[in-house]
């Protein structure tokens, strides 16, 4: 960017951040977008300026988008413009834990996401402690400790006695999934399905991290199981295997939330299994050269 206009857009964002103008915002969340890591990272610092005046909604919807920025600077300015936003903040504590759990980040990044974790949980904790909070199964009101406890486990509200009937359910299912992990990988992981095994050979034969079959929360309330989410990458694999009705929905439905979601997925399906090392490199490339 030409330096006369980078300091005219970066001057201006000092501008608004400094005089409250609330009627900026659009101006503001079209900055995040420009070129210069500058622009990007006072409009991010404005924005955590005019916290309490802005759409908290509006502000920090835009604020997350811009969590993945390849600038860590950038990056620092908007987590510590989180922060600004308490409560409202509270969409975006996946992704910070994300962050702080990355090794791949800048130790400053990680630093700060712990500490906006730490800022938004204790206001979002503040705010719960005045709401009324009904079972999601049988809508019954539910105490604090009920609450506590079923958000812990499962990030949905549940009285005692549909906890104990969703844990029942949850164990016998995950207890199913792994008993059909007969298949070894090279790497020790046991897996579902001889596509799976070759996607996790592809992964260690090249070096490259991953877990396998975790539960990730994507988004407040609902957690995914993907076959494999490689961190360094920040991007989920799932294999396709099966072809029942129940199955397609199932897989409707995850394809859905990481689309919401803005999350890189790599689609498998069994036609792939001949072509899957030429596959996965191409598809890996577009986010880091191999």
């Amino acid at each position: 960017m030409d330096r006369q206009l980078e300091k005219k857009y970066t001057d201006r964002a000092v501008e608004i951040g400094r005089n409250g103008d609330v009627s900026a915002l659009p101006e503001l969340i079209r900055y995040l977008k420009m070129p210069s890591q500058h622009v990007r990272r006072l409009s991010a610092s404005a924005i955590g300026k005019l916290a309490g005046l802005l759409d908290a909604k509006l502000a920090v919807d835009a604020l997350k988008s811009m969590l993945n920025d390849p600038h860590p600077q950038v990056k620092q300015y908007v987590i510590k413009a989180l922060s600004a936003y308490g409560a409202e903040a509270a969409s975006a504590l996946n992704d910070l834990k994300d962050i702080a759990a990355n090794y791949i980040e800048k130790e400053y990044n990680r630093r700060d996401a712990e500490k906006a974790l730490a800022l938004i949980s204790e206001a979002v904790k503040l705010k719960e402690q005045q709401t009324v909070h009904k079972c999601s199964r049988c809508s019954v009101n539910v105490v604090s400790d009920e609450y506590a406890r079923s958000m812990k486990a499962f990030q949905r509200i549940y009285c005692s006695k549909c906890f104990d009937e969703v844990y029942l359910k949850r164990r016998n299912f995950d207890t199913e999934v792994e008993l059909n992990k007969t298949i070894e990988a090279k790497s020790g992981t046991l897996v579902q399905s001889d596509g799976e095994r070759l996607i996790a050979d592809f992964l260690h034969e090249n070096n490259i991290d991953f877990r396998y079959d975790e539960r990730i929360r994507l988004i407040e309330g609902f957690a995914v199981r993907p076959d494999f989410y490689l961190p360094e990458f920040d991007v989920y694999i799932e294999y396709w295997g099966m072809d029942t009705i129940d199955y397609k929905i199932g897989m409707m439905k995850k394809q859905k939330l990481y689309q919401q979601e803005g999350k890189k997925l790599i689609p498998i399906y069994p036609k792939d299994k001949n072509n899957l090392s030429t596959l996965l490199k191409e598809k890996l490339f577009r986010y880091a050269p191999m």
